[in-house]
């Protein structure tokens, strides 16, 4: 992951490894990199599969998510199984051969959020894929060997990758403090949303209701995790909302759209004293919320930044049967046609909802 030195052109000594590296808009590029080495500490991984996220999408459509913007040629991609390929001095636990799926963030460790437990708030993080630090869309990566989580026997690969939204969606589910029985809204049924609402369920949701323009994807959410699925395109869901539960609302409401209605929408559609969790990430970098709505009803409102702790847990819920992550996984695409994976997920096609990059078996 050390951009200085990956991006430098290979040397006809050095190995190489495959890389798709993105350079503009809608400009992706296969190129030989050079393959990094582990360092002390660190394990030198082949990457198996990696998972497209919205963000990269952001990236490749628009140049930029939020504040953050691709100012130079980059790698992509942070949502990732591999085998361990190679150990550095002092890595103990670990052997060549092995299945792991890796925490993305490499934070500082010595700052006051990474002190008080909160390593995904730390200033200094290194994020695969998020600039200028390259990502995993290549054949091979180095990370620290404490970010790499030895997977279970009968793991799939794509399973392996999936744990990294779906810790995004515990997350979220742990800063609501989710009670059994409690209702839940959910706000867009992309991979985030659905694994949120499945989250839910497997934490005790008495009802779950989804909110979703596309068609083909409130149909997944009925049959995967939803109670109920509405159209905001056809219908006032807030109404709705309200019609379903009484007039009340839902305890807590789980913004995973990032459109610009959306956060007003879940502020209007929790009962009084409610919590609205805000997951998405909107590309204007703003988010609007009527203020005298969330302050009458007395809200509590909280913003997701990524993720801590959650990879053994992920473990467990998909070892375990609580959370199924193999029905979001619609497509997978070798790293050749990976431009052809992010037109589909950038235009919403075939019925895609998580589009995946295998590199190796």
């Amino acid at each position: 992951m050390d951009n200085e030195n990956t991006k430098r052109a290979p040397d006809k000594h050095t190995p190489t490894m495959r890389a798709a590296v993105l350079h503009g808009v809608r400009d992706i590029r296969l190129e030989d990199w050079p393959r990094p080495a582990p360092g002390p500490g660190e394990v030198l991984l082949e990457i198996a599969s990696v998972g497209v996220c919205g963000s990269d999408v952001h990236y490749y459509v628009e140049g930029r998510i939020g504040d953050q913007v691709v100012t130079e040629p980059i790698l992509m991609g942070h949502e990732f199984s591999a085998r361990v390929a190679g150990l550095g001095a002092g890595v103990e636990g670990l052997e060549t051969g092995q299945l792991v799926a890796v925490e993305p963030a490499i934070p500082c460790g010595v700052c006051e959020p990474c002190q008080h437990g909160h390593p995904n708030l730390c200033p200094d993080v290194r994020f695969c894929g998020t600039p200028p630090v390259d990502g995993v869309f290549a054949e091979y990566a180095v990370m620290p060997a404490e970010n790499c989580f030895l997977l279970p026997e009968g793991f799939d690969l794509a399973e392996g990758a999936m744990l990294e939204p779906l810790g995004i969606a515990i997350h979220a589910v742990g800063l609501a403090h989710l009670k059994p029985g409690q209702t839940v809204a959910v706000l867009g049924a992309g991979p985030i949303g659905l694994l949120t609402a499945a989250v839910a369920q497997a934490s005790g949701a008495g009802e779950v209701t989804v909110t979703e323009p596309l068609a083909y994807r409130r149909q997944l959410a009925m049959g995967y995790v939803a109670d109920a699925a509405l159209n905001p395109d056809e219908a006032d869901v807030v109404a709705e909302v309200m019609r379903l539960t009484g007039g009340r609302g839902v305890d807590v409401a789980f913004e995973a759209a990032g459109a610009p209605e959306t956060p007003d929408q879940a502020a209007r559609l929790v009962r009084l004293g409610g919590q609205v969790v805000v997951i998405g990430i909107p590309v204007e970098d703003r988010m609007m919320m009527t203020a005298s709505t969330a302050r009458k009803k007395g809200l509590t409102i909280k913003l997701v930044r990524r993720m801590k702790h959650t990879y053994p847990r992920a473990i467990r819920m998909v070892q375990t049967g609580m959370v199924d992550v193999l029905p979001l996984v619609t497509h997978t695409f070798p790293l050749e046609r990976i431009a052809e994976a992010f037109e589909m997920a950038a235009g919403y096609e075939d019925g895609v909802i998580k589009a995946m990059i295998q590199l190796s078996g």
